[in-house]
């Protein structure tokens, strides 16, 4: 089967003549400053605040789980961290004459795909792109509307999905890799020969737990899988699954309170086994809860990049970006994601081009993207088909007391073997 990106790449010239006749949604290109020709969510004058009255202004929305969703604890740090890294941006010449705004247009989604989609359509006329699109199966209701207005988006989630589309700029392995990764790691390294998923459902669990059991049908052991839903006083088929089931490694994918529960109580009720936790599944938060004693002994977090105080110019960086804030790897996640979008707009803005139209065809030409040291080389691959861009490699960290967001690293950046052969031509879950 072809790719979604590689048969969109085919489709790329009848599309683009389409949309830059109609500015991607309606508004005809104009001429911005220096030439460059823009549509959407891009003027003349300068952006509110930034201080740089001989620049433009690049306009983009932000839609997170700001205050009520299971994923606020993740998504505030993001957002903030966001904000920071364009003001980064902005402070060091902006982008072809143009600063670029990720303040005006921030919403709250409350991990409600009807509120996004909501939002969305509210602010979608007056942004040239999504700097955060947060969650996956609230991302997954914009995403047709995405794709008819070429409108190029950051996600904050990393289903496979995203690997199939070209509007979306995903960073990092998808938790699909990151599961397979885990058990390879629970096979090699835990001796595991009983493998559950336990997540939530939708693009976020689903993708967690196809990718384990594709991991543990190529590693012959035992897969076994049951959904949750969030919500503290949800959990008890879940706990009694496990109990039943009694694997040897739970591959967890859920919110950090949900997850407490999960694993205090199973604890509490005599099981001995591990979880590895899909990457939302962990806040530090979580050490001063009544389940840290279980979760100290018995569970492990895996993970798309290296936490917060990792040595390397990009999180050098982020850190000195947020100086007073307390370490938290939503902040991490949030800056690592924006640096596609910033490079993407340079290229659009080198092209004379910053319509949607433009910024996508920029997408489309991006072979590699520089991460600062924040991934490895061979991240941020956008021009190649789904499987060539796939990034396979993952971390494994443990709980920490002492550690800036309370992981210490057990496993640096490995590729397990089940990944590694995978092809990746469609999302894992479908």
């Amino acid at each position: 089967m072809a790719s979604h990106r590689a048969v969109l790449a085919v489709l790329s010239v009848v599309a683009l003549v389409s949309v830059a006749c109609r500015g991607g949604d309606g508004a005809a290109p104009q001429e911005g400053k220096g030439g460059i020709k823009v549509d959407f969510g891009v003027t003349s004058e300068p952006c509110p605040d930034t201080g740089h009255s001989d620049r433009g202004c690049i306009y983009l929305g932000s839609i997170s789980d700001l205050t009520e969703g299971p994923f606020k604890t993740l998504a505030v740090p993001i957002t903030e961290s966001q904000k920071a890294f364009w003001k980064r941006v902005n402070d060091q010449g902006g982008i072809g004459g143009y600063d670029v705004d990720v303040t005006t247009h921030v919403k709250d989604n409350k991990y409600n795909p009807q509120i996004h989609n909501q939002v969305y359509q509210e602010m979608k006329g007056k942004v040239l792109a999504l700097a955060q699109t947060l969650g996956s199966p609230t991302t997954a209701a914009i995403l047709p509307d995405l794709e008819s207005t070429q409108m190029v988006s950051v996600p904050a989630s990393w289903t496979s999905l995203w690997g199939v589309e070209e509007v979306v700029l995903e960073s990092g392995a998808n938790y699909c890799v990151e599961s397979m990764n885990s058990v390879d790691y629970a096979v090699d390294e835990l001796g595991a020969k009983s493998v559950m998923a336990v997540h939530l459902p939708g693009d976020y669990g689903d993708d967690a737990a196809a990718g384990a059991k594709i991991a543990a049908e190529k590693r012959g052991v035992t897969f076994t899988n049951a959904v949750t839903q969030t919500g503290q006083d949800n959990q008890g088929g879940v706990i009694d699954a496990v109990l039943a089931n009694k694997p040897d490694v739970v591959i967890l994918t859920t919110g950090p309170t949900d997850a407490a529960v999960i694993i205090g109580q199973t604890a509490a009720r005599g099981f001995k086994g591990k979880f590895i936790g899909t990457s939302p599944t962990w806040n530090q938060g979580l050490m001063q809860s009544p389940a840290a004693p279980a979760i100290k002994a018995l569970y492990l977090q895996s993970a798309p990049w290296k936490s917060w105080a990792t040595d390397s110019p990009g999180h050098k960086a982020l850190r000195d970006a947020l100086p007073t804030v307390t370490p938290n790897d939503g902040y991490t996640a949030g800056w690592v994601w924006s640096y596609p979008l910033k490079a993407a707009l340079a290229k659009a803005a080198e092209n004379k081009d910053l319509t949607r139209a433009g910024v996508l065809a920029a997408v489309r030409q991006l072979d590699k993207v520089d991460y600062e040291g924040m991934l490895p080389e061979g991240a941020g691959n956008f021009a190649g088909n789904s499987n060539d861009a796939a990034f396979r490699q993952t971390l494994i960290y443990k709980p920490d007391e002492q550690a800036a967001t309370g992981v210490g690293l057990v496993e640096d950046f490995f590729t397990g073997p089940t990944a590694k052969d995978f092809k990746f031509e469609k999302p894992c879950y479908t």
